[in-house]
């Protein structure tokens, strides 16, 4: 648990007092987010008092998170207890934390493009897209073909809720392809729900910290520690490195919390695509190296909930030539029908909220099923 409150707390303050320094250098570089105009369907949220705001600030808490995970994982070293600790970065920290720096680099691509035009078009769909194939294709590689010394890879071959589903074997390759498909979804998910001051940030903090929780629950409880396992437990996880996933949840967490204090209305600083698609493929991640691919949903219905309007609102358009809502994603309808922008990240974090606790309860309640 030390070394999960040390990163937590090391990843905080560096995004609390790194931000600052960012937001003064972005603007000395003219990193400006470029504001929306217009719309191909329909009218656009009035975000002009926005202009000037310096984004890609998603660079400041992944290099919080990678710091805090590194000073962490040294924290275990020095832990007097029992621990079961790898000296060197475990293959699951390789997988998580690339999958956080290498889609916050087609992210922070995205950006620069569209701070050099002065527009809010960056990477087209097929250049984004392809850039997440590939980082969700190598590391999907790494995480279902590097098995440690107890034979557990970072990915299954089989789909899991709370657990491995045992009879919902996919197979490695077909694994790799779920792994692909998780990271674009996710990444994508939580950069449509990003756009009001906070609010992609907020949402993304609680999903990271329930996925700590988690992580630490699977370490108490888990199938590769020989000791709770001859002690007779009726419950384990069979997971890999789930001390190191908790790890860096929480000091990905702890990194956002800091940088949501600049970040929450007004502003002083965006995230970016560079944050955006960094969080949402560290989410992907720690969710597939928990087995827990179907609960993700549940934890993150904030982000499913947003995804899905974009979606309701394509094929509404595209079928019948109507929109549901005035502007999607399901915020910016918001906005236009009249609510403030506080008001609707504070509703919206609520929601997620409520998500995340259901999703935990699902979690718990099969722990105690079978112990109870």
């Amino acid at each position: 648990m030390r070394a999960v409150i040390v990163a937590t707390v090391i990843g905080f303050l560096l995004a609390l007092f790194g931000t600052p320094f960012a937001i003064r250098q972005f603007v000395k570089l003219k990193a400006a987010q470029p504001i929306r105009t217009d719309a191909p369907v329909g009218p656009v949220p009035p975000h002009e008092g926005k202009r000037g705001t310096p984004t890609m600030g998603g660079v400041v808490f992944i290099f919080a998170t990678v710091v805090a995970y590194v000073i962490g994982h040294i924290a275990l070293l020095t832990v007097p207890e029992k621990q079961i600790v790898q000296i060197t970065p475990t293959i699951t920290a390789l997988v998580l934390l690339g999958l956080f720096v290498f889609c916050g680099a087609v992210g922070f691509i995205d950006d620069l493009l569209k701070v050099r035009r002065r527009n809010s078009g960056g990477l087209s769909k097929r250049g984004k897209l392809f850039g997440q194939l590939i980082v969700g294709a190598v590391f999907g590689m790494v995480a279902l073909y590097y098995p440690s010394t107890n034979k557990e890879t970072v990915g299954s071959t089989k789909i899991s809720f709370i657990k491995d589903i045992p009879w919902l074997e996919i197979g490695k390759v077909g694994a790799v392809i779920l792994f692909v498909l998780m990271i674009i979804a996710t990444s994508n998910a939580v950069n449509i729900t990003d756009g009001l001051d906070g609010l992609a940030t907020g949402a993304s903090v609680m999903v990271l910290s329930a996925f700590s929780f988690i992580g630490y629950w699977q370490y108490q409880h888990w199938c590769g520690d020989f000791d709770y396992i001859r002690s007779g437990a009726e419950y384990c996880y069979a997971v890999r490195d789930p001390l190191e996933i908790a790890m860096i949840a929480a000091a990905a967490a702890g990194a956002g919390v800091g940088f949501l204090w600049w970040n929450a209305s007004p502003a002083r600083i965006f995230m970016g695509d560079t944050g955006a698609l960094g969080l949402g493929g560290l989410i992907g991640g720690v969710a597939i190296a928990t087995r827990t691919e179907l609960l993700l949903p549940i934890i993150g219905g904030l982000f499913v909930i947003c995804l899905g309007s974009v979606i309701i609102q394509m094929v509404s358009y595209r079928t019948t030539g109507k929109r549901v809502f005035r502007m999607s994603p399901l915020q910016h309808h918001f906005e236009l029908v009249g609510w403030s922008e506080v008001n609707i990240v504070i509703r919206f974090w609520i929601i997620g909220g409520i998500c995340v606790i259901i999703g935990l309860g699902f979690f718990y309640s099969d722990f105690l099923r079978v112990m109870g």
